[in-house]
């Protein structure tokens, strides 16, 4: 096993979240197929594989202790986050990763059959015009849009007992103050990222009657 792999295996540890020798491997797998295909389609900002493994693969894996039920969304998803990673740690739930950019739901077909996850459908729309025939258990954003615009374009996907999963920054007490009508904030807890000195919050959303 690579020290690579193996911190990956740690750091993941951390979170919570364990992953097996061949999960991290393809974890890893995964950042090698988005440094070639962003030099032809600038799909991530961040190159540099310590931040690549911090800022995307356990950034992604940090949600995944707050995964409820079996039908996931990762909505905006660009390059496969959060929605890769935590589909290669829970290969029992279906994940349909979403996001309106061709080249990037490409990249995410691509990586899926590179990958063989078998568990994820990748989704080229709009998110706020879909009304899928059977709600989502957990809907997760990470950096989509305030609190307020994330839940009305998501408004399609959920039924009375879905969970939002929002990933932010700071805590984002002014959209917070602004939550729509039949929302509330669930639980908001803060999150350490090893290796990553930038504040981090998972905050939980869901129907007013839960």
């Amino acid at each position: 096993m690579t020290d690579e792999r193996q911190q990956l295996i740690n750091d993941a540890g951390a979170l919570g979240v364990q992953l097996s020798d061949q999960q991290a491997a393809r974890a890893l797998q995964l950042l090698d197929e988005l440094l070639v295909w962003n030099r032809s389609y600038n799909l991530t900002a961040i190159t540099a594989r310590d931040a690549m493994i911090r800022g995307h693969l356990l950034d992604s894996l940090s949600v995944h202790g707050e995964l409820a039920g079996n039908r996931i969304a990762d909505v905006g998803t660009g390059a496969g986050f959060p929605g890769l990673p935590l589909a290669l740690a829970s290969p029992q739930r279906a994940f349909t990763l979403i996001d309106s950019v061709a080249k990037k739901i490409r990249f995410v077909t691509h990586a899926a059959r590179k990958l063989q996850l078998a568990n994820v459908t990748p989704l080229q729309a709009r998110v706020e015009t879909l009304t899928p025939p059977d709600c989502f258990d957990t809907v997760i954003a990470r950096a989509y849009a305030a609190l307020p615009d994330l839940l009305a374009s998501v408004a399609g996907l959920c039924g009375p007992a879905t969970r939002v999963l929002a990933l932010k920054g700071r805590y984002p007490a002014d959209e917070i103050a602004q939550l729509p009508p039949g929302w509330r904030l669930q639980q908001s807890r803060p999150i350490t990222i090893p290796g990553l000195a930038a504040e981090r919050h998972i905050l939980r959303l869901v129907p007013q009657a839960l």
